[in-house]
Formats: structure tokens, C-alpha cells, sequence
């Protein structure tokens, strides 16, 4: 159960991404982040009130509340890297931030076999190529580095905190709601802010017409990464952490691979390489 979790995980984060960055052509980013995540807080609401989710509260909650924080924060400097470029090394260094919960599974006493260690280690691989990241001629800022790296650990550190907001079904509904409403306060005050300084919320000569017309898209992304949190959080629940961190990070294939086939974008030579090993790895630690 712990594979099939962590690879619906994986899907799920990947075509959130893959919605997002469309979005995000259109709207500027801190925009799509608090108008998705706003949609979520309100289907979620729904889903703890009819499940009386409520009765679960208690201090595990304050887990979500982190993630809650940590998650804008996380998302907004993984964007400014990339602003700042270039992607083809931003994108990969992303995904790093996978020894977090790895590192998490360690030190709670996890000890994969050989083969899932094997397994572990190509798929990292995989993840970092698929990317497609520059080998030559690509200049990185220090700035960009810096900011990629508390993006990736931030990741990290949301897949661990959420695995250890709820240890049932009810609880979990109740946790993405808290992270969730965390994530608009948070995310919702560093766009008054930016409104503050002068960077519109909404392109210029676009009315509230335009964010209403997207609310199907923005409610999929939303829902998606919704989604793919509490799938990881059962995957960790129901297996090793190591494992099920390492296969929902495959996040960036998914990502890939729809670009590939929605936009026609043609994948690199190290991008299908990385999609390979990431499979094998998948595989690997599937039979392990």
C-alpha cells in the first residue's frame, strides 16, 4: 500500500505543479498559490463537518500548522529561484529536499535492505535528471542557489510534518484543513504585503473576471495538492518513511512528462535518462 500511495502522491503533485506553472503564466504566482489553496480550505471545510473531524483535535495539530508555514514559504522562494534561474538547475536542486523525511525514517529506526537502498539511490538519481538540469554554460546566481535550497528543504520538511499531523482517517481531513488555512493566512499576508508595495495581484487591466474564469483550474491545483498531501501522509502511515518520501518525490517525471504531452515539449536526453532511472528505482523499491 505504501508504494501505490507514494506514486498517487507523485502523480498528484506533478500535475499540481504542471496546472500551476500554466496558471502562473497568466497570473502572477502568489496569486495562484492563495487563490487555489482558498478554494481547498472550503472543500476541505465541508469534508471535516460532514466527517466531525473536529473530534480529532488535539496537539499532533500543531504539525499541520508548521507545514501550514512552511509550506508558502517554501513555495515562494522556489519561485523567485527560479525567476532567477536558470531552471534547468533550479528545477532539479528542488528536489533535495527529499533527505528530509528520509533522514526523519532514519532516525526513527528505519533501516531499509539493500535493494531498497539500491532503489533509493537511483531514484534520487532519476528525479535530479528529469529535471533537466544544465551541465555547462549555465551561471547560477548565489542568491538562487541559496533560495532553491530553503525551498527544497521547506518541501522536505512539509512531507515530514504533515506524516506526523494524524494517525486516522478523520484526523487527516482535519490536518489538511488547518495546513490549509495556515497556508492562505500566510500566503494571503505576503500578497497584501506585495499589493502594499505596488506588485498588482492580478495582471494589469485584468478585473476579478479573469481569476473567476479560472476557478476550475485553480480548484484542480488546489485539490490535487490537497490530495497528494494526505495520500503521502497514509504512505508514510503504512510503510516505511524512507520509501514512500523517495517515490512521491518522483513529482517532477510526472511533471515532465505532462509538459511532454500537453505542450509538446520535447524531453532532453538527460530528462528521459532521469525518467528511466527514476522507474527503475521505483521499481527497485517496490520489490524490496
Amino acid at each position: 500500500m505504501t508504494t501505490l500511495f507514494a506514486l498517487a502522491t507523485a502523480l498528484l503533485w506533478g500535475l499540481a505543479d504542471f496546472g500551476g506553472g500554466l496558471l502562473t503564466r497568466r497570473v502572477p504566482a502568489l496569486t495562484v498559490v492563495v487563490a487555489s489553496q482558498t478554494l481547498a480550505v472550503v472543500v476541505l471545510g465541508v469534508i471535516v463537518v460532514g466527517t466531525g473531524g473536529w473530534s480529532e483535535a488535539g496537539p499532533q495539530l500543531w504539525c499541520a500548522v508548521a507545514a501550514g508555514v512552511v509550506g508558502p514559504v517554501a513555495m515562494l522562494s522556489f519561485y523567485k529561484a527560479l525567476a532567477l534561474g536558470p531552471m534547468g538547475v533550479v528545477s532539479p536542486l528542488g528536489s533535495v529536499g527529499v533527505v528530509v523525511p528520509v533522514a526523519v525514517g532514519l532516525a526513527l529506526g528505519e533501516r531499509p535492505g539493500p535493494g531498497q537502498f539500491a532503489g533509493i539511490a537511483v531514484a534520487v538519481a532519476g528525479i535530479v535528471l528529469a529535471g533537466g538540469p544544465e551541465l555547462r554554460g549555465a551561471p547560477v546566481q548565489r542568491q538562487a542557489v541559496v533560495l532553491t535550497l530553503v525551498a527544497a528543504f521547506g518541501f522536505g520538511a512539509v512531507m515530514a510534518l504533515i506524516a506526523e499531523a494524524s494517525t486516522t482517517l478523520t484526523g487527516l481531513f482535519l490536518a489538511l484543513f488547518v495546513q490549509r488555512v495556515t497556508n492562505v493566512a500566510v500566503g494571503g499576508a505576503a500578497l497584501w504585503v506585495q499589493v502594499r508595495r505596488g506588485n498588482p495581484a492580478l495582471p494589469e487591466g485584468a478585473g476579478l473576471g479573469l481569476l473567476w474564469g479560472m476557478v476550475p483550474a485553480l480548484a484542480f491545483v488546489g485539490l490535487a495538492d490537497v490530495a497528494a498531501n494526505g495520500t503521502y501522509s497514509l504512505a508514510a502511515q503504512n510503510g516505511p518513511v524512507t520509501v514512500a518520501a523517495v517515490l512521491s518525490s518522483l513529482y517532477p517525471v510526472v511533471t515532465a512528462l505532462a509538459a511532454f504531452v500537453m505542450l509538446k515539449e520535447r524531453l532532453r536526453a538527460v530528462q528521459a535518462a532521469g525518467a528511466g532511472l527514476a522507474l527503475a528505482g521505483t521499481v527497485l523499491l517496490a520489490a524490496g
